[in-house]
């Protein structure tokens, strides 16, 4: 009988009701929203880098490793030699090693040698590996993999040439020596889409002719006898380390920390990752606080017209107590029907939330690299929902109560 009558009310009322729900169901998806990308930005960071269970450089910080090696972010404080990278690559509890070398740039996109090695072994999100959006890994010495973001920016294709520059924000550049684009990664979401990839000989091939970061006067060695040297690197910036077993990971790591040869740091990257989140991860708190500023907004919204309307409905609360109604009975009703509006708003605004999930998911995956799969809707997301009811009951409680002090003082008195 009373749900009854709050829906012939709420029916009555259909526009402003329905501006009402809007406003709520709005207000529910934007919050839910936020918590979607909240959620899916926390993990698509933490996929950043999957399937490495070491990374390894000189002794430096743990954050600062992770975010010269894998973010392309600041400087190495030192080098890893070579010959410590291959007696860390021989040792038996190593299944794979992917060297890293850093240092110069293009058009203040990092630069980053590797071997191609490092095509097959980076994974991310839950061991996704790269792929060609079109051409082929190095061919020649003088090639180049370019990620997609460089691509698109720069409005490169295969086949443009490429000049390096030395070191970052520099002005000398590596002129002699121009790089071919031989390929174009799709897009990830992680640093690499911003990186240019090269071999590591091909480092070394650049520098031939150049001593104490500078090119020697009148000294330039042709492309085609380059070619035909060794160009074994003296030193690598880090590199990716995959053990045979999970259980040989920690022993390693210890090792590599306690290497006689010269002073290495190995890290977990996942754990390295967690550490970086804390430092960066504040916003999702103010993210979090502006959206549910805007659920409350809304719900205030819902008080304000439910307290507009408490004089309209003068009328109809002396009817209800002239037919025996107690004053009880229309603060229940008025309590009631913002139940169920809120009810109705946060159902309709889940709904909005998943109907555009389902057409934006791949638009902000190709954009951004965030991956926002429509999944059923979780706990955490039904106890945001239950609350926004609780809420809206809530905040009617206050124009409730004045129409329980109206019902009982009016009977069946009408002020005009």
């Amino acid at each position: 009988m009373m749900l009854r009558l709050a829906c012939a009310s709420l029916k009555a009322r259909a526009l402003t009701v329905a501006m009402t729900i809007l406003a709520i169901a709005l207000s529910v998806a934007l919050f839910l929203g936020v918590e979607k990308v909240r959620t899916g930005a926390k993990a698509s960071f933490a996929d950043t880098i999957s399937g490495t269970d070491l990374i390894v450089g000189a002794r430096s910080g743990s954050v600062q490793l992770l975010l010269y090696s894998v973010f392309r972010i600041g400087n190495a404080t030192n080098n890893m030699t070579w010959e410590s990278y291959r007696d860390i690559a021989a040792r038996p509890e190593v299944d794979w090693i992917v060297p890293i070398s850093l240092g110069d740039s293009h058009r203040q996109f990092r630069v980053m040698g590797t071997s191609d090695a490092f095509f097959e072994r980076y994974k991310y999100r839950a061991n996704q590996g790269l792929m060609l959006k079109k051409g082929a890994i190095f061919d020649d010495l003088f090639d180049t993999v370019i990620g997609a973001d460089v691509a698109s920016t720069l409005n490169y294709d295969v086949g443009d040439p490429i000049v390096v520059a030395h070191g970052l924000a520099s002005f000398i550049h590596h002129d002699d020596q121009p790089f071919r684009i031989s390929g174009i990664l799709e897009k990830t979401g992680t640093p690499v889409d911003r990186t240019v990839m090269v071999s590591l000989r091909a480092i070394e091939a650049i520098h031939v002719d150049w001593q104490s970061g500078a090119q020697v006067p009148g000294q330039n060695t042709p492309a085609d006898k380059i070619r035909q040297m060794t160009l074994e690197p003296q030193a690598v910036t880090a590199a990716l380390i995959g053990v045979n077993s999970r259980l040989q990971v920690f022993g390693l790591q210890r090792a590599i920390n306690e290497y006689p040869a010269e002073p290495l740091l190995a890290i977990l990257p996942g754990v390295a990752l967690q550490e970086l989140w804390q430092i960066v991860g504040i916003a999702e708190t103010a993210l979090i606080a502006v959206s549910g500023m805007v659920v409350v907004t809304a719900l205030i919204g819902m008080m304000a017209t439910i307290f507009s309307s408490l004089n309209e409905r003068r009328r109809e609360m002396a009817i209800l107590r002239a037919m025996g109604a107690r004053p009880r009975v229309i603060l229940s009703l008025l309590v009631l029907e913002a139940a169920l509006m809120a009810a109705i708003g946060a159902v309709i605004g889940l709904g909005l939330l998943y109907a555009s999930l389902a057409i934006a998911q791949p638009l902000i995956d190709a954009a951004f690299g965030l991956w926002l799969p429509p999944q059923a809707p979780t706990f955490r997301e039904a106890w945001v929902l239950l609350g926004v009811v609780a809420a809206g009951a809530i905040v009617s409680l206050v124009p409730a109560l004045r129409a329980y002090r109206i019902s009982l003082a009016d009977g069946m008195m009408v002020r005009i």
